[in-house]
């Protein structure tokens, strides 16, 4: 039988939460693992370092708490013993808690530590690996950390030590690191956190029998918009860390693998290589557009201003897909209006199949390639993606004609309109609605602040008006490239006080991508 004081323990362990330790990968918000997104979306508290990309965090609920305990050399927004404090006193008010850490959380983060806290005070919790920058960084400057030709033996060491009450660092006496055998024992070595302890770094293998003509690299910000490579040989490389300025955080390369950087550059070579681009697409249709910027070498930001919603009541769509064979012309005016069709029919025991009788149009390739995949034939394309030459390459007199037009509830009125006065019969019908997304304007505004943006991207008319609305245009900073998917787009940029500094020609994704890549190549 369970005593009273046992009864009450086990209550108050029932009730506590959990502690996901999360590694957060190296920097690109892409390289979050799939379990890593799992556990941050279901988190009602973020407890986050330093070198966590802001754009990870846009994937914590709205509501969730987020708590920055950064740490930078000789800088502690909180020390260790508090955020361990600080995770047990979460879980015992019986909050999710996500400790979102950089890189890999037993890599050099502290995670173990962690762990042992929240075991002692009985927490449940679980690691969720990360992609550790000590592979990742090298990796994205174009060096692989084994090669059969030049490495079979990798070692991963710590930049700087614990300190035993401030006396220990690298090259004391007392360090654990056995320089005699790892200065010649081992082909590559990977220091991390250790750019102002490389001058002691260097000393120690030069010291223990290291080449002084190893090659070297030193990766800031790895995998980042901002990463920088700088080269030299075990001999120089202090010397030009102190000559460039060159800072933390680093990833330090020593090994003969370092020469195979130019041969395998694929990252920092890009058109788009150290620009960081904000996305402000709806969070489902977000993805086509960053894949393309990411291939450019852009680093995409997902700022989804914008959120798709079902319409206030579909009274309306129901009623024009009752009589939809009364119809002369369906005209689609993006892809979400067809697929919030197709939804709704789905939802009232029809398919695709119900749309007999009318012949389909489709303002532009995006549009006319989600109708295509639904196996429906499109009859008309206008060669211009915008309401104005729908109307004047419509390929029949429109007089007389009954039109649908199932479209978001905030569209122009051009297309209507302009029908109607040649003559048309247009029935519009809101078949979704473009809702404001509030939830990641906070590390957004405070980026732009920062001047962590280089290129604002605007794919329509809403994005551009919810986007001042969510962070004002007074958050956006001079010398940010305003890039507008087309003239539409862009004169409700000016309307808003932002110049378009770029307007893609063809008005699609891919337009505006090319645009941007030729603005960049000059």
């Amino acid at each position: 039988m369970l005593r009273a004081s046992s009864f009450e323990f086990a209550v108050e362990s029932m009730a506590d939460g959990k502690v996901y330790l999360v590694g957060a990968g190296p920097g690109d918000p892409g390289l979050l693992t799939i379990r890593g997104l799992e556990c941050l979306h279901r988190a009602d508290v973020v407890v986050y370092d330093r070198l966590v990309h802001p754009a990870i965090l846009c994937h914590a609920r709205p509501e969730a708490e987020l708590i920055y305990v950064g740490k930078a050399s000789s800088q502690h927004t909180m020390k260790q013993e508090e955020i361990n404090q600080l995770l047990v006193d979460k879980a015992r008010e019986g909050k999710t808690v996500v400790r979102l850490k950089g890189g890999d959380p037993f890599v050099f983060g502290r995670g173990g530590e962690e762990a042992e806290t929240l075991v002692a005070a009985g927490i449940e919790w679980e690691e969720i690996p990360g992609i550790t920058s000590a592979i990742a960084a090298p990796a994205y400057a174009g060096i692989p950390v084994t090669h059969r030709d030049f490495c079979s033996a990798l070692g991963i060491i710590t930049g700087h030590e614990k300190a035993d009450a401030g006396t220990r660092r690298q090259g004391d006496a007392e360090s654990r690191i056995k320089w005699d055998k790892i200065a010649t024992g081992l082909d590559t070595l990977i220091f991390l956190m250790g750019v102002e302890n490389l001058p002691n770094i260097t000393t120690e293998l030069l010291k223990n029998g290291r080449d002084p003509s190893t090659p070297v690299a030193l990766v800031r910000w790895g995998t980042r918009a901002e990463q920088e490579t700088l080269v030299g040989t075990l001999a120089d490389i202090a010397q030009k860390v102190r000559e460039t300025g060159f800072k933390s955080p680093a990833v330090t390369v020593v090994g003969d693998v370092v020469n195979l950087r130019e041969k395998l550059r694929w990252f920092d070579n890009r058109p788009l290589f150290g620009k960081r681009v904000l996305v402000t697409r709806s969070r489902d249709q977000a993805s086509g557009l960053s894949a393309l910027l990411r291939e450019q070498g852009a680093e995409p930001v997902e700022f989804p201003v914008i959120r798709i919603a079902p319409p206030e009541s579909y009274d309306e769509l129901d009623a024009a897909l009752d009589r939809i064979d009364t119809y002369d012309w369906a005209l689609f005016t993006s892809a979400n209006g067809v697929r919030a069709v197709i939804d709704r029919l789905r939802d009232i025991g029809r398919d695709v199949r119900w749309l007999k009788g009318p012949r389909v149009g489709a303002i532009g390739p995006a549009t006319a390639e989600t109708i295509g995949c639904l196996g429906v034939r499109v009859d008309f394309t206008p060669s211009k993606f915008v309401a104005e030459s729908v109307v004047e390459e419509f390929p029949e007199d429109p007089a007389g004609k009954r039109i649908l037009i199932p479209r978001a509830k905030e569209a122009r009125e051009v297309l209507p309109e302009k029908l109607r006065e040649k003559g048309a019969q247009v029935d519009i019908v809101t078949s979704y609605r473009t809702v404001i997304e509030e939830s990641c304007a906070p590390p957004i505004r405070e980026m732009l602040q920062k001047g962590e943006i280089d290129i604002i991207t605007f794919t329509s008319s809403s994005t551009v008006k919810n986007f001042v609305q969510l962070v004002g245009r007074e958050s956006v900073p001079e010398g940010v490239t305003i890039a507008c998917i087309g003239p539409i787009t862009a004169q409700m940029a000016e309307e808003h006080g932002l110049k378009p500094d770029i307007v893609a020609e063809e008005y699609t994704i891919e337009g505006l991508v090319r645009a941007l890549r030729l603005e960049a190549s000059g």
